[in-house]
């Protein structure tokens, strides 16, 4: 069949040279060749040959280019796939146009079960004959295989095998082209994080094309733009003690880039993608320093950078709540110029969450993944005053308690769920969480309250899939993302109320989060979170018990009650300097290694020694009661289930509850009211968490 087959293309080749004589193809200008499949063809697009990607890159490259379109839609590398490329006729067009340069994207219509099931072991050989194929048209020509474009979790095989089969096509396209000594471009990352582009999770659409454009322009001319650094390199930057110092960004193609930092200054020539990197050796705290960066014909001067620790700090509302709103703020704003060494980088947001209609530049920057932005500041009257008041005191207390320069990120967005702060491929390879990227503003895995929210800041939207600040992903891909190249020496978080609706998810997503992040940065950063607050609201003291046992469950995290400063119809309590404090303390116990109280009591074992209740506690050497009052917050459950009051004691370490006469008792609950004025608190005065704890005969650890 092989044979037959080569014995078509071949005969069809002869027949249409014959007819179009030996001048076909030749014109002035650099003759370029897209060849591939439907996203090369530009299916689904009103006008083709006006706004597929080949038609847009021949207007990038201008008359000096002449650029076909050889896509065929469908069309599958293999060649015993369900519907080969090289027995087409735009294949037989390309060898016959004889390419200067050749763009080949193929490999997507292969992750079909007719293909990919029976015939991967060809792949490899497959795609070298084709580019062999192409090279004899023209011994000259100049061959770039491209990373597949992407396919989203909403195509109908996604789950079914697409998924794993796309993903081991994508890491064969790098062995290929390093094996046949092709060029390599990656049509993938530019793409991936924008799924409103692709309506039907696989073909994009003219703006989509027009990105593939670009970044086949970008690759065949080496012009990126010039000399450009991240947004986080700003004037007033904190750089990471003690880890090696990276300073990196994109520019021309082949351009030197020289670094000058301190007395050192180092030159890197940017890679055939424009990327560059410069390493300097980690360095102590201490500053201001300057960095400046410069090519042949560009120069950029950082000024005022400090070295020191970086912590950022996210998550939704009660974390964005400012300093100008928490309790006692008006006092800490007129001493932030104080702070000499506490710098702030907010991430601002292009629109709030509140329940307000987004506006068209909202709603295309929120597309764009332009929503946020932000530079470095000194920390002052001014730059304090709507800087989170969570991470403001937290900086402010390791400034003073350290003594070195303290950088704090914010990034936070109201109401935002945690799904929204992990990335795409973490979720699409998680068979828990893949289904909530689908739909996700009529799905039952997000909270209502966000559905809602969000139904209202895009009544103005037009675009069948608008991007939104509380859609998965999203977070992390529009402002997580750009940070996760530049050294932080751990997070504080403050978010889970958006949550509360589905705790056994909320367990899998936050310790998806953490793992993923610690990935992304490539170290295990330390998490300091803070559990929920109390509040008339009945999820929300399982959730919290569920936070209390992740921090034991995840190596490297700790958790700050708040619980005690809760307001029973407010979910942003304003006692944030209280918050911020104790995550200092939990930051200085365990990552600047302090020996200091950090925790609040913490139960171990229970057991039961008649009618009474003894649990023992750790972190406490005398356990107290908020301003000396009775003690209050436990319930013993007995047998039946039935909730019951019980009066107790404190003795040492100890808590000593009686239980009613007769009564069988096989679990004890704290602080599970959703409003709570449960006052356990150890001799430092920070309060023991909401638990619930399963009694037996003998003794028991808490879980």
């Amino acid at each position: 069949m092989r044979s037959k087959n080569g014995y078509l293309w071949v005969s069809t080749l002869i027949i249409f040279l014959f007819l179009n004589g030996p001048d076909f193809a030749q014109s002035q200008g650099i003759k370029v060749a897209c060849v591939g499949n439907s996203v090369t063809y530009g299916y689904g697009l009103t006008n083709p040959a006006q706004d597929s990607y080949p038609a847009q890159l021949q207007v990038l490259l201008g008359d000096k280019y002449r650029v076909e379109n050889f896509g065929h839609s469908g069309a599958t590398l293999l060649k015993e796939g369900h519907n080969p490329y090289y027995k087409t006729q735009e294949f037989v067009r390309v060898l016959a146009y004889k390419p200067d340069i050749a763009i080949i994207h193929l490999g997507l219509n292969d992750t079909d079960p007719r293909d990919w099931p029976d015939h991967r072991q060809d792949f490899e050989a497959d795609y070298t004959w084709l580019i062999e194929s192409v090279r004899k048209s023209n011994p000259n020509v100049k061959i770039f295989i491209c990373r597949l474009t992407p396919i989203f979790s909403g195509h109908p095989r996604f789950k079914s095998g697409t998924r794993d089969w796309y993903w081991q096509i994508q890491g064969l396209i790098p062995t290929i082209a390093k094996a046949n000594k092709t060029g390599l471009i990656d049509l993938h990352e530019p793409l991936y994080n924008r799924p409103d582009l692709f309506a039907d999770n696989l073909h994009p659409d003219k703006e989509g094309a027009s990105i593939l454009a670009q970044t086949v322009y970008q690759r065949i001319t080496g012009d990126f733009g010039g000399l450009k650094l991240p947004d986080v390199f700003t004037d007033n930057m904190v750089l990471q003690r003690d880890r090696a110092v990276l300073v990196y960004g994109r520019a021309n193609a082949g351009d030197v880039v020289k670094v000058q930092f301190k007395s050192e200054s180092i030159q890197s020539k940017t890679d055939r993608c424009g990327r560059w990197n410069v390493v300097f050796a980690a360095s102590k705290a201490g500053g201001p320093f300057q960095i400046k960066v410069t090519t042949k014909d560009s120069a950029i001067v950082i000024k005022n950078v400090l070295i020191g620790d970086v912590w950022l700090c996210a998550g939704q509302s009660n974390m964005y709540f400012p300093l100008n709103r928490s309790a006692g703020g008006s006092k800490a704003i007129v001493s932030a110029a104080e702070n000499k060494n506490l710098h702030l980088y907010k991430l601002n947001l292009q629109a709030e969450t509140d329940p307000v209609v987004w506006d068209s530049v909202s709603l295309a920057k929120a597309n764009r993944l332009t929503f946020f932005s932000g530079s470095w500041k000194q920390s002052n009257a001014q730059s304090a005053a709507d800087f989170s008041a969570v991470a403001y005191y937290f900086g402010r207390q390791i400034t003073k308690d350290e003594g070195v320069p303290i950088g704090l990120i914010e990034v936070a967005v109201g109401g935002s769920p945690t799904e929204s702060w992990i990335d795409r491929y973490t979720m699409e390879h998680d068979d828990k969480l893949v289904d909530m990227l689908a739909n996700w503003q009529k799905s039952d895995f997000e909270m209502q309250f966000c559905r809602d929210r969000a139904a209202i800041n895009l009544k103005n939207a037009t675009h069948v899939k608008q991007r939104h600040t509380y859609e998965p992903c999203y977070n992390y891909e529009a402002a997580v993302e750009p940070l996760t190249h530049f050294p932080v020496k751990g997070v504080v978080w403050y978010q889970g109320e958006s949550n509360t609706h589905n705790v056994e998810l909320y367990e899998h997503l936050f310790k998806t989060l953490v793992s993923s992040w610690r990935q992304k940065w490539g170290y295990e950063l330390p998490f300091y979170y803070v559990q929920l607050s109390s509040i008339d609201r009945p999820p929300w003291p399982a959730f919290r018990d569920a936070q209390r046992k992740l921090q034991k469950q995840i190596p490297n995290t700790a958790m700050a009650v708040s619980f005690d400063l809760g307001d029973s119809l407010n979910v942003h309590p304003t006692r944030k300097k209280e918050i911020g404090n104790r995550l200092a303390l939990l930051a200085e116990r365990y990552t600047y290694k302090k020996q200091i109280k950090a925790d609040g009591p913490a139960p171990t074992v229970a057991k039961q020694e008649g009618n009474q209740i003894v649990i023992r506690f750790s972190f406490a050497v005398q356990l107290k009661t908020k301003d000396h009052e009775p003690l209050i917050g436990f319930e013993l459950i007995n047998d039946k289930g039935q909730h019951l009051v019980c009066t107790g004691k404190l003795k040492k370490n100890q808590v000593l509850l009686t239980a009613p006469q007769g009564e069988k008792i096989k679990a004890i609950y704290y602080a599970t009211q959703p409003f709570t004025r449960a006052n356990l608190i150890n001799e430092a005065g920070l309060p023991a968490s909401t638990f619930t704890m399963q009694l037996h005969e003998k003794e028991s650890l808490f879980y």
